[in-house]
């Protein structure tokens, strides 16, 4: 996990083509900008670049253009967006690739250039090589800031590092950093924080954490299969009939390699999915008739205690029904205690993320990743062609 960074090369007269994760919402209406997340992220790493000398080019993908132009998933205006933000000139071009593009480059004055979406050509993500090699003549450094697609390998983000030196930028550089805490010799006692709907997409990474942390709290529907592998009645929730074996096996190797493996003591439960009202069980059993729709307060309170005692935590997925107010209280309940952890808490992207923005606690934790696949296959302990690609720290 040891690589080089922006910080580590010479970047001063050089042309730096950063590939950055440009892939904001946009109004369907309007093609305006919803989020600019993602783009704000982006800044540090330009910033840096452009105040080292360096002339400054930019890729990224947006959507899913199925290697077709498509004006509507055009990144005019994320170029717009980043000249406000920059107060500097950007210019977008109409394409990635090919003679225009070169001489664009080749001329390329202060402004910095925004290329066009890399997956309007389909070999962006059939990792075509002579594509890689077009985008890899445009840099003296290629600088991979996108951990949004580290777990892809596409031509921009893993084959460019056959023809050109691939960096990290600090993006991508942050989130290696906290992943090691988590995986490579963390502070312990550490402590998993899983949930989501079912155990088949959890598999890799339980199988994964049961060797690397100390102790698993399971919320979400996924646990309602394995309260029913532990013979509880879960009523009518979401059951996941294929892996109930899966989830028996997780709880034993738990036992054998002594993981503390904690289901929920208690739920909020409703008659029907669609219904906005819960109420909290009395214990770990869920009546007929009944689905459960998040944790319930005995079992926020016991998550919570574990979370204030652990000094490093990793949270992926969130403990119910979280977008609507009657079953987002254990969500809550699990994000405000990461929030009060004073120790290295790290969350894995995807709905985690949104949930701790949503609450308002995204600046009270170590690191949110922004890649939620790409957080996911780290903890699954997969090789990511985005970081495999990048140089080796010396």
């Amino acid at each position: 996990m040891k690589k080089k960074s922006i910080t580590d090369v010479d970047l001063n007269g050089k042309r730096v083509v950063i590939r950055c994760d440009f892939n904001v919402p946009l109004d369907k209406k309007t093609s305006e900008i919803t989020n600019d997340l993602r783009i704000r992220a982006s800044l540090p790493t330009i910033e840096h670049c452009l105040k080292e000398g360096a002339r400054v080019v930019l890729c990224s993908h947006l959507g899913r253009p199925d290697g077709q132009r498509n004006d509507k998933m055009s990144l005019q205006p994320v170029g717009a967006r980043l000249a406000q933000l920059l107060s500097r000139t950007v210019a977008t071009l109409d394409d990635c690739v090919g003679g225009d593009v070169e001489a664009a480059c080749r001329d390329q004055g202060e402004e910095i250039i925004l290329l066009e979406n890399l997956r309007f050509h389909p070999e962006e993500e059939d990792g075509d090589k002579d594509f890689a090699k077009q985008l890899a003549s445009l840099a003296d450094v290629f600088v991979n800031d996108a951990f949004g697609a580290a777990h892809r390998a596409h031509a921009s983000v893993s084959v460019v590092g056959e023809f050109v030196p691939v960096v990290a930028g600090f993006l991508v550089q942050k989130e290696i950093d906290a992943f090691a805490s988590i995986l490579f010799n963390p502070h312990r006692p550490v402590t998993a924080i899983l949930g989501g709907a079912k155990i088949r997409d959890k598999i890799p990474l339980i199988e994964n954490l049961l060797d690397k942390v100390d102790k698993i709290l399971v919320g979400g529907a996924m646990a309602y299969t394995f309260l029913k592998a532990k013979g509880h009645g879960i009523g009518n929730s979401m059951l996941d009939d294929e892996h109930l074996e899966d989830a028996a096996r997780f709880l034993k190797l738990a036992v054998e390699k002594e993981v503390d493996f904690r289901l929920p003591v208690d739920h909020i439960v409703a008659s029907s999915f669609d219904s906005d009202f819960g109420e909290a069980t009395e214990g770990v059993e869920i009546p007929p008739g009944k689905l459960g729709m998040d944790i319930g307060p005995k079992t926020v309170k016991e998550f919570r205690e574990v979370i204030l005692a652990s000094p490093t935590i990793v949270w992926n997925g969130p403990m119910g029904v979280f977008e609507r107010n009657a079953f987002s209280h254990g969500t809550l309940g699990v994000a405000k205690a990461l929030a009060e952890c004073g120790g290295v808490t790290v969350i894995g992207g995807g709905d985690s993320a949104s949930a701790i923005e949503k609450f308002g606690f995204a600046d009270k934790v170590t690191h949110v990743s922004t890649g939620g696949g790409a957080s996911m296959e780290l903890l699954e302990g997969k090789t990511l062609p985005g970081i495999a690609v990048l140089q080796d720290a010396t």
